[in-house]
């Protein structure tokens, strides 16, 4: 038994939640309308979201600031261009660059964009800059950008009805010159999701031809060069975020035909994946991130219910090996167990518990009862590894355990 257990465990080298972080809470409501597909970076203290789609399907060009140590939001200019949704958005340095999209919520006789524009938060002005010219120069949407080392880089997208890109193009603010890069290794794709540590960036996700991926790329400017990461290991998705936060970097949400709500970290020195804390709102698709003073920021977007105002913050944890195992608070037993174990939390602050697998995907919730004790039938449940999460009425995660089905 102890070498079944073992070997088990070698499979899933998985970093597990933290206890004492690794939590989602509930701020002030985005302070523009209800919106999807909308932009977003950081400058400095504050989080910037503009453009998109709101309840109307009207299609928008303004812009918000976010005070995150006051939880307060205040309009700015709005951008000059022509209203957008889908665009791209970063921040170099102290200035916030937005560009491409298409002016319509439906594709259907819209314009796609190629115009390119710097936002400076002192003055709270905008200037035109170097048109986007990638994509032949026609515009393009759907794509993802990031910034490494004073560039901008706009990577892949949507060029028309079935037409896809794989360029990455490299932007120099100080020239306002645009210059092309090696294509992206995992061919033409659009809806991707990228984030970037250190002087790297990693890009990955998205669709082609409406077939989610799930496959994930690191791309170095230095070198000039990409190379395979490990694949996100939950859902192919589209339509998620991304953030970093320290030297990790972070997937959430989006879609892989319904919505999702899982957060997974990535760990560049031991190139892994790991799962962490659910969003703490509903699921969504076309939220958007920012990261400020190392918390992220994630909100708006698209549910079940609609289009989304709400913001939730997230703070990250220090890094643990495994799970708890040292809990004495939250105790499984029979672990390994061959179709029903039973959960001992001594926790008040506990509401529920979730069972996912290692992949991130959910597949039960159970409400913690008045007692201490608690048995789960999982006969219904294919044989592996699954984490145990422990939640309060927040949604913070309380406690974690692996369990084994045997």
């Amino acid at each position: 038994m102890i070498k079944l257990v073992t070997s088990i465990l070698l499979l899933f080298p998985f970093v597990i939640f933290g206890q004492t972080e690794n939590f989602w809470v509930k701020k002030n409501d985005f302070g523009g309308l209800k919106r999807e597909r909308a932009i977003s970076f950081s400058i400095g203290d504050f989080g910037y979201v503009g453009t998109g789609v709101d309840t109307g399907e009207v299609v928008l060009n303004d812009l918000w600031q976010y005070d995150a140590s006051n939880d307060s939001w205040m309009q700015k200019a709005n951008l000059p261009g022509t209203v957008r949704r889908d665009a791209v958005g970063f921040s170099i340095g102290s200035k916030g660059y937005v560009g491409t999209g298409i002016d319509s919520s439906e594709s259907v006789g819209a314009f796609i964009l190629k115009d390119f524009w710097e936002y400076d938060p002192q003055t709270n002005t905008w200037l035109q800059k170097a048109d986007f010219p990638g994509a032949g120069g026609l515009g393009i949407y759907f794509s993802t950008g990031f910034s490494i080392d004073s560039k901008g880089y706009i990577c892949c997208g949507k060029m028309g009805p079935s037409l896809y890109s794989k360029e990455l193009w490299e932007y120099k603010p100080n020239l306002d010159q645009w210059t092309q890069r090696s294509n992206f290794p995992g061919g033409v794709r659009y809806q991707l999701a990228s984030f970037t540590i250190e002087n790297n960036a990693y890009v990955g996700l998205g669709a082609t031809q409406d077939v989610y991926k799930k496959d994930f790329w690191k791309y170095n400017p230095g070198s000039n060069q990409w190379s395979a990461i490990p694949d996100l290991p939950g859902s192919n998705r589209g339509e998620a975020c991304s953030f970093t936060i320290g030297d990790f970097g972070y997937i959430c949400l989006g879609s892989d035909g319904g919505l999702l709500s899982d957060l997974w970290a990535y760990n560049p020195e031991v190139n892994q994946w790991s799962i962490r804390a659910p969003y703490g709102g509903s699921e969504r698709k076309n939220a958007v991130s920012f990261v400020v003073n190392n918390k992220a920021y994630v909100g708006t977007g698209k549910g079940y219910s609609g289009k989304k105002a709400s913001m939730q913050e997230y703070t990250p944890q220090t890094v643990l090996d495994f799970d708890d195992l040292s809990s004495k608070t939250l105790t499984i037993y029979p672990n390994p167990a061959s179709s029903i174990f039973t959960i001992v939390s001594e926790d008040p602050l506990v509401e529920k518990f979730e069972l996912y697998t290692t992949d991130g995907r959910k597949v039960k919730e159970i409400i913690s009862n008045s007692l201490q004790k608690q048995s789960i039938n999982c006969t219904d449940l294919n044989p592996g590894i699954y984490i145990l999460v422990a939640l309060d009425n927040s949604k913070s995660v309380v406690k974690t355990k692996h369990v084994i089905l045997l």
